[in-house]
């Protein structure tokens, strides 16, 4: 299962070995005895161990750098899981939901980023001409693509909720509210 010296994985290589390590963690979790506790100790130090050496890393690193590793997918999600990003959930989830908006817009939608109040994420959802109720097939698939994509950078927040859409308000010209009839 080693690969050779300075092989690089590919992002589904990775993906696939990180699914492959949850269930072989979850396989020991699972598992009595004290060569169990021993084995997720050892995972949980070295993890441990490897993130201080991040740390260390990030610590060093000028703006621009840490701005680099932050913007690597794997090493995003490493630094998040060692509290030592960079940069605010906040920030890391309106530039998720920015991602998405072109996808959303082509399904006759629209989203956008509304902040976060305490450890929620607000977006407001709105449909477009011939969206209906949701954008293709249903609100709730655009939602849950929004909130998958926002607690995947920011995992700090509990949940990511829609807020309720406020119809446009009706336009008035202003010579009707101004002329009046001579009759």
């Amino acid at each position: 299962m080693a690969e050779a010296a300075g092989a690089r994985l590919a992002d589904p290589e990775v993906e696939a070995r990180l699914a492959r390590l949850d269930d072989l963690l979850e396989g020991l979790e699972s598992a009595p005895g004290p060569t169990t506790r021993s084995a997720t100790e050892a995972v949980a130090l070295l993890t441990e161990v490897y993130g201080e050496a991040l740390a260390r890393v990030m610590d060093h690193a000028d703006g621009t750098l840490a701005g680099n590793l932050a913007g690597d997918e794997l090493l995003g999600h490493l630094l998040v899981l060692h509290d030592i990003h960079p940069e605010p959930a906040e920030r890391r989830a309106a530039r998720a939901v920015e991602r998405l908006r072109p996808a959303v817009q082509e399904r006759g939608g629209d989203v956008e980023w509304a902040g976060v109040e305490g450890q929620v994420g607000r977006v407001r959802l709105t449909s477009g001409g011939g969206c209906g109720s949701g954008c293709g097939g249903g609100g709730s698939e655009v939602t849950d693509a929004v909130r998958a994509a926002v607690l995947a950078v920011a995992p700090e927040l509990t949940a990511v909720e829609p807020l309720p859409s406020t119809p446009a308000p009706a336009f008035v010209p202003l010579t009707t509210l101004t002329t009046r009839d001579a009759r």
